[in-house]
C-alpha cells in the first residue's frame, strides 16, 4: 500500500469533472463553461441512475446483505467515505488494497491499488512496468532526437506526437515478437511544451510544432518474450506520423457536397489534417478508426447557429492558429469547420495510404468508433458524442466484409463505412412520467430500466443518400448530425464517452463521464432514465440489442455501474456488495480483456485521488466486482487501455497538467525525473512472474 499524500488544493479546483483549468482550456476549449450547445427539448438520461440505485437497493436488499456478510467473513472491510472530505482530506481507501483474491473473477485476481497522489504510475504488487514510447521520440527515418529547447515542426512530424490517447496493437506477420502500435495524439498543451510560452502571442514555429504534434502515430514495438515489456523500434518502414497537415480523403455521402467545399478544395473531397482524436477502435479487416472529438476549439470567429450547436466560438481561439492559417477562421473559410468531426479510418499496414474521413458516420464530437459484425458480416459502428446532454449513435453498413488480404479485398473493405444507415438512440422508461419526481423515488412498479429504439437519420447507398429527418437534406444530416438528433427526439446523455460491445456477450457498454448541470436553469429535468440530481461521478449503461443482433432497431437498457464512493447510497456496482469494490469517479475509455471483464479508465476523478484504470466483472457470480489496477501521475488522465493476456497498456495523457504549471514550474517529474520536461507516454504493465494478467 502506498503512502497517501495530502491533496493539492489546486489539483482539481472548481472545474467540472475534476479537471484543471489548464486541461479545460487546451483539451476541450472550456466546453463545460460555455452555454450548453443542446437546447432542444429532448428527454435527458443522466439522473435516471439514482432511481435505479434506490430500486435495486430495496428490491435486492436481502440478497446483497447475505453476500456482503459472506464477504465480510472472508476479511473484506468497509471503505471510509470520500465525500467527507472531497478535495482536502485523504482519498477514500478501497477494501483490502494490495491483497489478491483467488475468488475474484478470472482476469481480476490482482491486489487492488489504493487511491493515492503518487507522481508515478502505481501498479499492483507483483507487477512491473516500462515506458514504451514518449512524446518526441523519433520514429520515422531521418527524424532527429528530441530537443525540447529547439523543437521544430519538421522534427515533430517524424517524432511520436503529444498527448497519446487511443491505442491499438496489431499483429505483424513475419516479424518475430513484434507488433504494430497505433496511437491517437489528441491535443497539445503549449504551456507545458514550450519554455516561456506566451498564450497571447504564439510564434509561427510553436504553432507548426503543435500542428505536427496532433494526429496519429504508427510505430512497431518489440516484445520481450519473457515478460510483457515492449520497446519501440525506431525507423521501421511501417512507422508513420499523420498530423494536422496530412492529406485526407473525404468519403461517403457528403463528400463533394457544397457544405464541404472551400477555396483550397473546390471539390469538397480533400482535407488537410485531423484534430483532437480521442478514442477509437480497430476493425476486423485490419484498419483503425479514430474519432475527431473537440474539433470546435480550433476554429475562430463564427456567427452561425449551426456552429453554435457545435460549441464553436465567436472570437479568437486559445491557440490562435487562425493567425497563421485562414482555414481556422470561420469568417474567412466558412466550410472548413464542416470538414472536421468525423471518424477517421487509417491503414497502418500501408505507409503510402491516404487516411479517410467517413461522412456516413455523421459529424459530431466522436468519442470512440467500435465495431461489431452482424451474422452476415456487415459492420456496425458505435460512437458517442462527448458533450453534456448529447447523444450516442450507431451506423449499420449495408456492405459485407470480405476475407483476405489482396488489394481488391482491402479496397472493398475500406469502403464498408460509406454505405448504410446512421441511427441515434432514444431511451424510454417503463413508468408514467408523473411517478418520476426528480428525487430518485422509485416508480410504482419498483423497477428502473427500460427499452430503447434506434431512430434512423439517413441512409447512404451507391446511388445516393436519403434523409429520414423532416426538413433536412441527407447532406445536412451527415454534416449537422447533432441538429438531426435534436429533430427526431434523441435522448440527452451525460457526456457519452467510449462505447464498447462485449466480445463475449454482445452487450454494449456506454461510459457516461459526468454532468453536474442536470436541472440547472433551463437545462433538461429528470425523467425515468435520469433520477440523479447531481452526476459529478458518472455512470455506465448496459444495452442489450434485441435478439443480441447488432443491427436491431430495438434494445433494452439497464443500470450497470453508478460511480462514486461505495459508501454513498447513490452508487451501484451491478448488485455486487459495495464493501468489496474500489471507489471510482468519471469513467471515460473502456475496453475488454480476453475473459470478458470490462476495464475502465477515468478522467477527472472527483474523489480526491489520481485517475486510474479499473477492471470489473460483467457476468457470473462476481458481476459488478470492481478493482483498481493502476493510477497515473499528477495531473494525468488514463487513456487508451488495452488489455491482453500478458500485458496491460495505458496512454498516460497530459501528466503535470495542473493550474499554474509550466515548463519552468512543473507540477510533475514523470516520466524521466527532476530536471526533465514532463512528457506524455505509453506504458506497458506485466506480471513479474511472466504469467497472464489477473490469473
Amino acid at each position: 500500500m502506498h503512502k497517501l499524500l495530502p491533496i493539492i488544493a489546486t489539483q482539481n479546483g472548481s472545474h467540472p469533472g475534476g479537471r484543471s483549468a489548464m486541461t479545460c482550456r487546451f483539451r476541450c476549449g472550456d466546453a463545460c463553461f460555455h452555454e450548453v450547445p443542446n437546447t432542444s427539448g429532448n428527454e435527458y438520461v443522466g439522473d435516471v441512475i439514482a432511481g435505479a440505485l434506490s430500486r435495486r437497493s430495496m428490491v435486492r436488499a436481502a440478497a446483497v446483505v447475505t453476500v456482503a456478510a459472506a464477504a465480510g467473513a472472508a476479511g473484506v472491510t468497509n471503505a471510509p467515505s470520500a465525500d467527507a472530505a472531497p478535495l482536502t482530506g485523504k482519498p477514500v481507501v478501497p477494501a483490502t488494497p494490495g491483497k489478491p483474491d483467488a475468488q475474484a473473477a478470472r482476469g481480476l485476481r490482482y491486489g487492488s491499488v489504493a487511491p493515492n497522489l503518487t507522481d508515478a504510475v502505481v501498479v499492483p504488487e507483483g507487477y512491473e512496468q516500462n515506458v514504451v514510447i514518449r512524446w518526441g521520440e523519433p520514429i520515422v527515418k531521418g527524424a532527429p532526437a528530441f530537443d525540447p529547447e529547439n523543437q521544430t515542426g519538421a522534427a515533430q512530424a517524424g517524432q511520436f506526437g503529444y498527448n497519446n490517447d487511443f491505442l491499438a496493437l496489431l499483429p505483424l506477420p513475419g516479424e518475430c515478437d513484434r507488433q504494430l502500435l497505433v496511437a491517437n495524439h489528441e491535443y497539445t498543451d503549449e504551456i507545458l511544451m514550450f519554455r516561456g510560452y506566451d498564450p497571447a502571442n504564439p510564434t509561427r514555429q510553436q504553432v507548426e510544432v503543435a500542428w505536427a504534434a496532433h494526429g496519429l502515430a504508427a510505430v512497431v514495438v518489440q516484445e520481450d518474450r519473457r515478460t510483457g515489456k515492449l520497446t519501440a523500434v525506431p525507423r521501421h518502414h511501417l512507422n508513420r506520423r499523420v498530423t494536422a497537415t496530412t492529406e485526407f480523403r473525404l468519403t461517403g455521402p457528403a463528400a463533394g457536397s457544397d457544405l464541404l467545399k472551400t477555396s483550397a478544395d473546390p471539390t469538397g473531397r480533400k482535407v488537410y489534417g485531423t484534430l483532437n482524436n480521442c478514442s477509437g477502435g480497430t476493425t476486423p479487416w485490419g484498419t483503425t478508426l479514430h474519432g475527431e472529438e473537440n474539433f470546435n476549439q480550433y476554429f475562430a470567429n463564427s456567427s452561425r447557429p449551426t456552429d453554435k450547436r457545435y460549441g464553436i466560438g465567436t472570437g479568437a481561439t486559445e491557440r490562435k492558429w487562425e493567425r497563421f492559417d485562414k482555414r481556422f477562421d470561420v469568417a474567412q473559410e466558412p466550410n472548413e469547420v464542416h470538414r472536421f468531426g468525423y471518424v477517421v479510418e487509417f491503414d497502418p499496414y500501408d505507409p503510402s495510404s491516404t487516411p479517410r474521413k467517413h461522412t456516413a458516420l455523421g459529424r459530431f464530437k466522436h468519442e470512440a468508433a467500435t465495431v461489431r459484425l452482424t451474422a452476415d458480416g456487415r459492420p456496425v459502428i458505435y460512437s458517442g458524442d462527448d458533450e453534456r446532454f448529447d447523444y450516442f449513435y450507431k451506423f449499420v453498413s449495408s456492405k459485407k466484409m470480405k476475407r483476405g488480404s489482396s488489394r481488391a479485398v482491402r479496397e472493398h473493405n475500406l469502403s464498408l463505412l460509406d454505405e448504410g444507415t446512421l441511427y441515434v438512440a432514444k431511451l424510454t422508461g417503463d413508468s408514467p412520467a408523473i411517478e418520476i419526481d426528480g428525487t430518485g423515488k422509485l416508480p410504482a412498479d419498483g423497477e428502473f430500466d427500460g427499452s430503447g429504439e434506434w431512430i434512423p437519420l439517413a441512409t447512404a447507398t451507391a446511388k445516393g443518400a436519403v434523409s429520414h429527418v423532416e426538413g433536412m437534406t441527407a447532406d445536412e444530416v451527415f454534416v449537422f448530425t447533432r441538429l438531426a438528433g435534436d429533430k427526431v427526439g434523441a435522448t440527452k446523455m451525460d457526456r457519452p464517452e467510449d462505447i464498447e460491445p462485449s466480445p463475449v456477450t454482445g452487450k454494449v457498454y456506454v461510459a457516461l463521464t459526468n454532468n453536474s448541470n442536470r436541472g440547472v436553469g433551463s437545462n433538461a429535468k429528470a425523467d425515468e432514465a435520469n433520477p440523479r440530481n447531481s452526476n459529478k461521478h458518472g455512470h455506465i449503461l448496459e444495452l442489450t440489442e434485441h435478439r443480441s443482433r447488432p443491427e436491431s432497431l430495438k434494445f433494452g437498457w439497464t443500470l450497470f455501474l453508478v460511480a462514486g464512493d461505495p459508501n454513498d447510497p447513490n452508487t451501484y456496482f451491478a448488485g455486487f456488495p459495495k464493501s468489496g469494490v474500489s471507489p471510482i469517479s468519471c469513467p471515460d475509455n473502456v475496453a475488454f480483456d480476453p475473459h470478458g471483464n470490462l476495464w475502465i479508465s477515468t478522467d477527472g476523478n472527483q474523489l480526491g485521488s489520481h485517475d486510474g484504470l479499473f477492471g470489473v466483472a460483467t457476468k457470473g457470480a462476481r458481476r459488478g466486482e470492481l478493482k483498481q489496477f493502476l493510477t497515473v501521475p499528477t495531473g494525468a488522465e488514463t487513456c487508451g487501455p488495452l488489455i491482453q493476456d500478458r500485458r496491460v497498456l495505458v496512454a498516460v495523457q497530459h501528466p503535470g497538467e495542473i493550474d499554474g504549471a509550466s515548463v519552468e514550474k512543473p507540477a510533475s517529474t514523470w516520466p524521466d525525473g527532476s530536471g526533465k520536461i514532463v512528457r506524455p507516454a505509453v506504458v506497458s504493465v506485466w506480471r513479474k512472474d511472466g504469467r497472464d494478467i489477473g490469473i
